[in-house]
């Protein structure tokens, strides 16, 4: 057994820019085929929805990470009462972070709204033709007024920038372009009133749906253990077997947390501020998962894979890009502030 903490993990070539195109097309069209496949979160079924992309990202987590946002965006359409916005042509991205630079600002006029500003990270702003963004709320003056909205945008406005300065220099998810765009008077049609993006119940299924593509690319890095304990090139040792106990422990309950939380979701139960705690506990539980899980199998595999084995590099550095959205001990802190707020005053019960 070896001890990586000390060992860099190798640069792997940055894939061929014509082979992300066709990489990415791919993903597109098989994000509008899930579409008609998969059921919408919180409509009975959303365990098979989790389960069926967790096993997506289990096979490639860049694949899933471009369907992912695509069916995000139909739910959230979806839960705006305006399903006549989608058509079988379309494909969608949602794009929500919030970055340093000129902030995304909606200004309104006689003829609707537009956008203006810089958004970042908007992944796969050259592939898609429509997208969810979150902008700052102007006035008719241009002054802002502290809110937040959702609204829907056709990239094919010539005021549609993405910006190609090869920003993302990390190797993890190279085949998902990300880049920041330019808006410039983009025309605009709002989804929900102010601020219903974030508090709407479906914002806390996103997040969790997003833990379970996370726990399917944590799963694909733990195979390569499976496949070598199974079949091992000398009889394992205790060390190895604990490697092995521990990652089974740390899947295990990834994957019962994501289960408990469907069915708070289906039942009503994951609305509010209950549904803030089930995506706080559901993302913390995954990401501490993956993070178990390449720990561990980096430490019982040794600098083998991480030096020769192409796939298995390309897996780990994209779970750790992935998982780094988790925002770890803050996430830890809002856990525990929710929890004491949401107890009822007077009552001795704990929430577990």
């Amino acid at each position: 057994m070896f001890d990586q903490s000390t060992l860099p993990i190798p640069q792997t070539p940055r894939p061929d820019q014509r082979e992300v195109q066709e990489f990415v097309r791919h993903g597109l069209a098989e994000a509008t085929t899930l579409t008609r496949e998969l059921p919408l979160p919180g409509q009975g079924s959303t365990r098979e929805l989790w389960a069926r992309m967790s096993d997506l990202a289990r096979q490639d987590l860049a694949l899933a990470r471009i369907v992912e946002p695509h069916l995000d965006a139909t739910a959230i359409i979806d839960q705006a009462g305006r399903r006549d916005l989608l058509t079988d042509s379309d494909t969608w991205a949602v794009w929500a972070a919030e970055g340093p630079g000129t902030p995304l600002t909606a200004t309104p006029s006689r003829d609707g709204w537009t956008l203006s500003g810089t958004k970042p990270w908007c992944s796969l702003a050259d592939f898609v033709s429509r997208a969810v963004v979150t902008a700052h709320v102007a006035d008719e003056s241009g002054e802002l007024t502290g809110h937040r909205r959702a609204f829907v945008i056709s990239t094919d406005h010539a005021g549609f920038l993405p910006e190609h300065n090869d920003t993302w220099v990390a190797q993890g998810l190279a085949d998902v372009p990300t880049t920041a765009v330019d808006f410039r008077e983009v025309p605009a049609e709002p989804l929900g009133e102010d601020e219903w993006y974030l508090t709407r119940p479906g914002f806390a299924w996103g997040g969790m749906g997003v833990a379970a593509i996370w726990l399917g690319g944590a799963q694909s890095v733990a195979d390569l253990l499976w496949q070598r304990s199974r079949q091992p090139r000398k009889p394992l040792d205790d060390v190895a077997l604990a490697h092995l106990g521990r990652v089974d422990l740390a899947l295990t309950a990834a994957s019962a947390v994501l289960d408990r939380a469907a069915c708070a979701v289906d039942n009503g139960d994951a609305t509010g501020e209950k549904g803030a705690l089930w995506a706080l506990r559901v993302r913390r539980t995954v990401a501490d998962a993956a993070e178990t899980v390449l720990r561990e199998v980096s430490r019982a595999t040794g600098p083998g894979p991480l030096t020769g084995d192409a796939a298995h590099i390309r897996r780990v550095m994209s779970l750790q890009v992935y998982i780094r959205q988790d925002h770890a001990e803050r996430d830890n802190k809002a856990l525990g502030e929710l929890l004491l707020a949401a107890a009822p005053a007077g009552e001795e019960g704990t929430p577990w």
